[in-house]
């Protein structure tokens, strides 16, 4: 296991390729969506868990002087995530094919249970930061229970043993030769100091009391309002998928309540998300303030809201039409409409499937 490991970390390029072109030619297999091709989905749901799991082994490359920081979980949720999502389209054509369009929607409903289940596991784990990619990808975001800024342009910070602070480090070679410097006369000072070595141990000792993984009664304590808000938009990103296909058990998939609630449920949250991470949040008295890649999480989960045209009964009422009305014109053209109607297709195949456009 180790050997593959160290093949697939040296050659993750090539096996991003593979990946890659493995996967682009399962979508051209013929029957590629019919009811009763499993074998298909089955290949291509375990291509991704192989995908998932080699990224999992990129991801976590061991490396030197850079150990796992206190509190971090070393369980796999990311990958167990991926895996579940593979999965579930499998399992929405096998309970298709055995139980029929209405009984599918059973095995769906449990199986969104489950991930979100494993997605609010994945929260508390991860101290309550925001989850990227339903919990696909880590949010690697330093735990900092002291209210210290981060992500400052042109740098990074460092936590230094011999100071009571944090140290900004620049960005540029110079900027970090001469911290380094720095650091090294004020640890050559403090050696022939007694005094402030019992002080270097004192304040070693605190953070390490103080890093640590966030409770919900710390954040709501701590942040106030926009703590709350922040836990209450992300229980909403996490539970919507399971509120949809509850409801579409219940309603049925032709039906526009199931589409509007989870299409409200989905603007709630993230206006909820929104306010809790702008500057006046709490009224003034607490700043919640995103990463870079937190703020890309929001962009992203408001980009997936364009998944609502390929959900039923939008599509069928609109979408699908204007796809038909696009094929019938560009038909006469060749190449580019033989390309056009494969494309209609596969959009037409992939909508099909509740796991395609479901956003989960």
């Amino acid at each position: 296991m180790e050997a593959y490991k160290l093949w697939v970390r040296t050659n993750r390029e090539f096996v991003h390729s593979l990946e890659s072109l493995a996967n682009g030619i399962t979508w051209l297999l013929p029957e590629r969506f019919s009811n009763s091709e499993i074998v298909p989905e089955a290949i291509y749901a375990i291509l991704g868990i192989v995908s998932s799991a080699n990224q999992h082994i990129i991801d976590t490359v061991p490396t030197r002087g850079n150990p796992r920081a206190s509190g971090e979980s070393s369980f796999p949720w990311s990958l167990l995530v991926s895996t579940l999502k593979d999965a579930e389209t499998v399992v929405e054509v096998a309970a298709q094919y055995y139980f029929g369009e209405n009984g599918k929607w059973n095995f769906l409903t449990v199986t969104e249970g489950v991930k979100a289940l494993v997605r609010f596991a994945a929260f508390h784990d991860s101290g309550y930061k925001m989850l990227f990619q339903g919990g696909e990808s880590a949010n690697e975001r330093s735990l900092d229970v002291s209210g210290g800024h981060h992500g400052r342009s042109g740098g990074y910070r460092l936590n230094n043993s011999t100071q009571d602070c944090n140290v900004f480090v620049p960005a540029s070679l110079e900027g970090r030769a001469m911290s380094a410097l720095s650091r090294f006369g004020e640890k050559a000072k403090m050696v022939s100091d007694p005094s402030s070595l019992n002080r270097i141990r004192r304040t070693s000792e605190a953070s390490t009391v103080l890093v640590g993984k966030p409770t919900i009664l710390s954040i709501l304590s701590e942040r106030g309002l926009s703590g709350r808000l922040f836990l209450a938009g992300e229980a909403l990103s996490i539970l919507r998928p399971l509120i949809y296909v509850m409801f579409i058990r219940k309603y049925g998939i032709r039906s526009w309540t199931p589409w509007l609630i989870s299409l409200a449920v989905d603007l709630t949250g993230m206006s909820i998300l929104s306010y809790a991470t702008s500057q006046h949040c709490g009224g003034g008295d607490r700043l919640c303030q995103l990463s870079t890649s937190e703020k890309d999480e929001l962009k992203r989960r408001k980009l997936i809201c364009a998944l609502y045209i390929m959900r039923d009964p939008f599509f069928t009422k609109y979408t699908k039409h204007q796809l038909e009305k696009a094929d019938r014109y560009m038909s006469p053209v060749p190449i580019i409409g033989l390309l056009t109607a494969k494309l209609v297709e596969l959009i037409v195949g992939a909508q099909t499937r509740y796991t395609y456009t479901s956003g989960s």
